[in-house]
């Protein structure tokens, strides 16, 4: 990677680091608005480790450094928040969940939610994706043989079941439906916004921001009436996240309100659903291409399932299926965005920040930085096993203090549905097939879905 020797001044910002002049960046806009994340990549490997964009307020810094990342997430992490503008777009749709909030909220939200995240919690889960596996093998067997399946599709199925089912128990009503489809309707509108410099307030009429407001109302609806529901009928238990979000009490007593259960709930929706969804469609998608590590998978399932549904036990028993999942993640980290507000200067990569900047950080660029992983385009899962992999430079869920709460949710529901799949069915790329090309939208998601021959063993 080439770096600037001599950073310049932008429209009065003192440059602290190399990166693009201003002129540059506009002949790219085209790219930044198509591809945000082919424009990083391409200035990472232009400018080095630290790249100061010509954008004046706020002073904004691509920071791949892997010191660097980790003093933001975790050495000096207090020091970064999450007042910026991809979270503030997020809250339009989540409103201040735990993905979105900034340090004060999340100080007190925290608390309140771990429950949720408990280990017992994580036991019930278990049954839940046996569910939803045991119906996609249902639909799977109902089609003629070797027939093409988006995978894609099926995984974000399986994922939503498995999340809904967690967050309000066996009721999959029409709400819980109308919720999830309502988010992502949201989230559609919130990526649009995102990819353009200028957008109109949310309060403006047009038809992105009619398409917002009717989904967040769906929103906010379906929660409430999920909400009345369960204070009329309690659910039987154990009691599932709902009950529990319902039931937290801090030290004074004081529960969550209406609006911060709301606020919860979609954000669980978003964060356990399309994320665990997208590194599942990734597996698949990376295990079609290496059948040898396919192969490997479904004799560790034959081995510790041998074909009965998993159990919480089992979790700790399939470590090629965990080697699997983390290497998807490592290649396609669903979160390929992280951003916080420096809110004071600070020393990153060997470059100053002023106090104010915007820093971005990206799994996606870090987990391809060559001093961290050898070999790093390679789909290799073995390298989780055999020592060659640093696992604190893996960040798909963050880390730190704002580190996902739900990563624990997400790995236990990721390897027992890989290793469940695996042990009944093979998939491979029909004629013609070939590994999708990635998109990032607020995960990243495969173009064109992912077509895959499925063929019961």
């Amino acid at each position: 990677m080439s770096r600037r020797k001599k950073p310049q001044n932008f429209l009065g910002t003192p440059a602290t680091a190399p990166g693009p002049l201003g002129p540059q960046m506009l002949r790219a806009f085209s790219v930044i608005r198509r591809n945000p994340l082919e424009y990083l990549m391409s200035a990472w490997r232009e400018f080095g480790d630290v790249v100061q964009f010509p954008i004046p307020r706020p002073p904004t810094y691509l920071v791949n450094d892997p010191d660097g990342v980790r003093r933001v997430l975790v050495g000096n992490g207090r020091n970064y928040g999450k007042s910026t503008i991809q979270y503030r777009s997020l809250s339009l749709v989540t409103g201040e969940g735990l993905l979105v909030a900034d340090t004060p909220a999340w100080r007190h939200q925290r608390p309140l939610v771990q429950p949720a995240f408990h280990h017992e919690t994580l036991e019930h889960i278990v049954g839940y994706i046996d569910i939803a596996v045991q119906r996609m093998f249902s639909r799977w067997d109902a089609l003629p043989p070797g027939s093409v399946v988006d995978m894609d599709a099926a995984m974000m199925h399986g994922a939503l079941e498995v999340v809904g089912r967690a967050l309000f128990g066996t009721d999959l009503s029409g709400d819980a439906d109308r919720l999830a489809t309502a988010t992502l309707s949201a989230l559609d509108v919130v990526i649009a916004r995102a990819r353009v410099p200028i957008t109109p307030p949310a309060w403006v009429p047009t038809p992105a921001n009619r398409k917002l407001q009717s989904s967040v109302r769906e929103l906010d609806g379906a929660v409430g009436r999920m909400m009345d529901e369960r204070r009329r009928q309690p659910a039987e238990i154990p009691a599932d996240m709902l009950d529990l979000l319902m039931g937290s009490r801090d030290d004074a007593g004081a529960g969550l309100t209406v609006t911060e259960i709301r606020d919860q709930v979609v954000t669980f929706i978003v964060a356990g659903h399309e994320t665990v969804a997208s590194a599942l469609t990734w597996c698949w998608a990376l295990l079609a291409q290496n059948p040898q590590v396919q192969r490997d998978l479904q004799a560790e399932s034959d081995d510790v399932l041998g074909g009965r549904p998993a159990t919480f036990a089992d979790y700790g028993r399939l470590p090629f299926a965990r080697a699997v999942f983390d290497e998807a993640l490592r290649l396609y980290p669903p979160a390929w965005l992280i951003t916080r507000k420096a809110h004071e200067a600070d020393l990153l990569g060997g470059h100053e920040v002023p106090g104010g900047s915007l820093i971005i950080l990206s799994p996606w660029l870090l987990h391809r930085h060559p001093v961290l992983w050898p070999d790093p385009d390679a789909f290799r899962p073995a390298r989780f096993l055999d020592g060659e992999a640093d696992r604190s430079a893996l960040i798909p869920f963050g880390a730190g203090l704002r580190q996902c709460i739900g990563r624990d949710f997400a790995y236990v529901e990721g390897v027992l549905m890989l290793s469940s799949i695996a042990g009944s069915f093979a998939v491979e790329y029909p004629a013609g097939g070939r590994l999708p090309r990635a998109e990032p939208l607020v995960t990243v998601r495969p173009v064109g879905g992912l077509p895959l021959r499925v063929v019961r063993r």
